[in-house]
């Protein structure tokens, strides 16, 4: 197939919607359904676009439907074997060991920002201006990358925090949305936003202990995961979401 737009149209769409939007994307082209019908099968947020331009660029290279279905299916078949295929490495903040090499965390975090092409999620306890995370971000937002950051609040941490508050750190970036616990939508008395985590277009997961701070990300000794692909960081992302949606999880600003 040397259609170059279609396939094209078949990538970003893949991109903008997900493998299960374009396999039933595919499977409604199978079926016959008329273009109406293709562009409103998934309420996934730009999903009637994609579908759009995608049944557009198959009408336009005259394209039969079997053959742009079965296209669309190969597709979403390859993505979805790549996702499923997990790799895991050690991350570390401090000294390094010559015999065991190990990723540092702050070259990790900035890595996996730099990667992002849709969204971003971070989640922290404390955090303070580190300039190459803020460089990364700025240049992630810059390319229209989404990001989404949950940080502990001074009043929620209490005593254990003081002087700026956690989310001032990304204060310069933006569009950025910063996302807290509140204090009443706390059962337990005492209870701290404590995880410490980025993901990157829910495929690239770091979970660390270490806080988004100069002495997190590089001085301590502080130990963590990388996680590339398998449903892990879609499935951390889901959750987030889901706590933002039923406001456990509300914007600070």
């Amino acid at each position: 197939m040397r259609h170059t737009t279609f396939r094209q149209a078949a990538a970003q769409a893949r991109a903008v919607v997900g493998t299960q939007a374009l396999r039933a994307l595919a499977e409604g082209i199978a079926d016959g359904r008329p273009r109406a019908a293709l562009l409103s099968l998934r309420s996934v947020p730009g999903f009637a676009e994609a579908a759009a331009t995608v049944v557009d660029a198959a009408g336009a290279d005259r394209i039969p439907a079997g053959e742009a279905a079965a296209y669309l299916e190969g597709l979403a078949e390859g993505h979805a074997l790549r996702t499923a295929e997990q790799r895991v490495s050690l991350v570390w903040s401090g000294p390094s060991s010559h015999r065991v090499p190990v990723r540092s965390t702050s070259l990790t975090l900035v890595e996996l920002i730099e990667e992002s092409r849709r969204e971003l999620l971070l989640m922290t306890y404390s955090a303070k201006p580190y300039p190459p995370l803020i460089k990364a971000l700025i240049a992630a937002a810059e390319r229209a990358v989404t990001i989404d950051v949950v940080v502990e609040t001074l009043q929620g941490a209490g005593s254990a925090l003081a002087g700026a508050e956690p989310a001032s750190a990304f204060g310069g970036i933006p569009g950025i949305r910063i996302w807290h616990w509140p204090v009443d939508k706390r059962v337990e008395h005492g209870a701290k936003t404590h995880a410490k985590l980025a993901v990157a277009d829910s495929r690239i997961l770091l979970v660390t202990s270490a806080n988004f701070t100069q002495s997190g990300v590089d001085r301590n000794i502080e130990a963590g995961a990388l996680i590339r692909g398998g449903t892990t960081p879609s499935r951390t992302v889901e959750h987030v979401r889901e706590l933002q949606r039923e406001g456990t999880l509300q914007r600070f600003y």
